[in-house]
């Protein structure tokens, strides 16, 4: 898959993990684990890519005697699951047309 697309995808999942309710790291890999794999660095390098992209924002909060990092949408963040949702049928109609030939045999 294109890389690109790849990091589009996968910053709208964690958005999308986000949009209801700040979570912290584990919480997030945990709720995204029925739909997809994603590991801590993979994870922190998306929050962090969305952090600088003002999608999301980050606070510390002490839980357990440790600090814990929850992050939470921001109104550039909703607008981008909408632009995805926006790409995804795009997505979705290029597909159709690559594969109508197959459907057609069948």
């Amino acid at each position: 898959m294109d890389i690109q697309l790849k990091r589009g995808i996968l910053d709208a999942c964690v958005l999308a993990a986000i949009k209801n309710d700040d979570s912290y790291g584990y919480q997030i890999i945990k709720d995204m684990k029925p739909y997809l794999e994603l590991s801590e660095s993979t994870l922190y390098t998306i929050l962090k890519r969305l952090e600088t992209a003002e999608m999301l924002t980050v606070r510390s909060q002490e839980h357990d005697g440790r600090l814990r990092k929850y992050y939470h949408i921001t109104e550039k963040g909703r607008a981008r699951i909408e632009e995805f949702r926006r790409d995804f049928q795009e997505i979705l109609s290029i597909y159709q047309f690559i594969t109508r030939e197959e459907t057609e045999n069948e």
